[in-house]
């Protein structure tokens, strides 16, 4: 046997070995994962065409040859369906039904052709031993169903490779970009193979099919050991990690960014491609609150504006350790909370209202007037305290009902409402008694404003069943400085000092406005 017969039989039966260990990689280490069941077909296909093809080379027969070329395509025709499912699987996608029994029914064919060629010679017109050879090899004249094969397998490759390509144009990140690229030159290796065999121009007519697969298994195998091909694919980041409805990024221990879905985009809309490898303080403002979030791993609440609404994300941390339990980076998931957020603003408003009048409830009332008193007293300036009520209000809910009184407590509060200032704090006291704090206000600008709503209140006419309900009301009125002092003490002693002022308005024969004077002097 010539030595680089020898040589030759030699590097099929390692690129056999080759595809037999990778099969048996991909069963016990990677049988869970995308696109790696497909993967162990192949290799296994490979192997056993490869060995076969091997045995045929060492033949000194026709009649040995064309057994082991009988065996060779029990497995060969398989394999481009098999590479093709696996590159569809590879990056998320699932095969139509009708796909596998188009792909499956060209390799059926294919084999009940080959060998029933001696009845038709549709896949071979001759077969021979190359007398023109320096050894024996078979010499082969393909027939018509040779060449359906041929574009079968053609038409396998060249989908994957466009089917992973596509993947491509999606990946952002490096790692992925180069699993697809070195499984893309790992399939085009046996078109190229097969292109100089079937036109010729492979030595004495030797089938370069087997080991161009395995040397695209090479590549493979890169990518399964360095890039960890089919255990961390795009499909887990394109089809998981992109379709989160929460915001994420990937930072490294350097805080540089490594990967972002499209979510995020929604609280951080600078982000784009040419921010990977970039720190995350170039990307949001380093004196804004985001970056103090991030820096200082500050787990809580994060408003922004999105679309000229606001927007609320709960920013969460997550570390990243690899296998020595070492840090390298963090997560940052943004969870939008905005609904939540709007929800409990309504439910604190809905809390604070009183149900009727829609104007604050009497606790509410006085959280808001201790907070803007507290601000006063700090600041400095007046605070004054007004308390009403409605004249003779039992009247109206014994001759009308108490429908009626509602409606008079609702028009009352929106006449008042509507004489009050943004800062001016409104509350139900209690029945038909009122209560307003006005900051920054004189014990005379109370006095007129006071007035002021008496009059309205007096004038406002309320038709009920053809009748004109009218009613009037009474005030008491007091103020003070707030250059110091406690709030809650000093909110006190004002309703005090008005709730006496508005009993002594009362006395005095009701429709009326009292002043308190701080000299303990009632005086109207």
């Amino acid at each position: 046997m010539p030595n680089e017969l020898i040589v030759y039989i030699l590097i099929v039966i390692i690129a056999g070995l080759l595809s037999s260990l990778l099969s048996f990689f991909s069963y016990f280490r990677l049988k869970d994962a995308p696109g790696a069941r497909l993967f162990m077909l192949v290799t296994l296909f490979s192997a056993v065409f490869t060995f076969s093809y091997a045995f045929e080379l060492a033949s000194t027969s026709l009649e040995q040859m064309k057994f082991w070329l009988n065996v060779e395509y029990l497995f060969m025709p398989f394999i481009p369906a098999f590479i093709l499912l696996m590159c569809i699987e590879y990056v998320g996608q699932k095969p139509k039904q009708w796909l596998y029994y188009v792909l499956f029914s060209f390799p059926i064919v294919t084999i009940f052709m080959h060998g029933t060629n001696e009845l038709h010679h549709l896949y071979y017109k001759s077969i021979q031993i190359n007398n023109d050879s320096p050894y024996p090899i078979l010499m082969l004249e393909h027939g018509p169903w040779f060449y359906v094969h041929s574009i079968f397998l053609f038409l396998c490759l060249m989908s994957g490779v466009i089917t992973l390509l596509m993947q491509l144009k999606k990946t952002k990140l490096f790692q992925f970009r180069m699993q697809i690229i070195l499984m893309v030159a790992g399939i085009i290796f046996p078109i190229i193979a097969n292109y100089f065999y079937i036109n010729g121009m492979s030595p004495y007519g030797l089938d370069l099919g087997p080991v161009s697969m395995s040397v695209s298994f090479i590549f493979h195998g890169a990518a399964l050991l360095s890039y960890q091909m089919f255990n961390v694919t795009p499909i887990a980041r394109d089809t998981v990690f992109e379709n989160m409805k929460d915001g994420v990024v990937v930072l490294n221990q350097n805080d540089r960014i490594v990967d972002y879905n499209s979510a995020l985009l929604e609280a951080i809309p600078t982000l784009n491609a040419q921010v990977i490898g970039k720190s995350i303080f170039d990307v949001v403002d380093r004196t804004g609150l985001l970056a103090e979030i991030i820096l200082l791993e500050k787990e809580c609440d994060y408003k922004c504006c999105k679309v000229g609404k606001n927007a609320f994300y709960n920013i969460r941390f997550s570390t990243v350790r690899n296998k020595n339990n070492y840090d390298i980076g963090k997560i940052i998931t943004f969870v939008d909370v905005t609904e939540r957020v709007n929800l409990q603003e309504k439910l604190e408003i809905l809390a604070s209202m009183d149900g009727l009048t829609q104007v604050y409830n009497r606790n509410f009332f006085m959280q808001e007037s201790e907070r803007t008193i507290e601000s006063l007293i700090l600041n400095g300036g007046n605070v004054s305290i007004i308390m009403f009520d409605i004249d003779h209000f039992k009247q109206v809910n014994d001759t009308f009902g108490h429908e009626v009184g509602d409606m008079v407590l609702t028009g009352i509060s929106r006449v008042v409402m509507d004489s009050l200032r943004t800062d001016d704090i409104m509350g139900r006291y209690g029945g038909e008694e009122f209560i307003i704090c006005l900051p920054n206000t004189s014990l005379i600008a109370a006095y007129e404003l006071a007035q002021a709503i008496r009059m309205k209140i007096f004038q406002t006419v309320m038709p009920y069943d053809q009748v004109d309900i009218r009613v009037s009301s009474s005030f008491g009125i007091s103020s003070t400085s707030t250059d110091n002092g406690d709030a809650s003490q000093t909110l006190q002693t004002l309703m005090r000092e008005a709730d006496q002022a508005l009993y002594s308005a009362k006395r005095k024969g009701r429709n009326y406005v009292e002043l308190y004077k701080h000299d303990f002097e009632v005086i109207g």
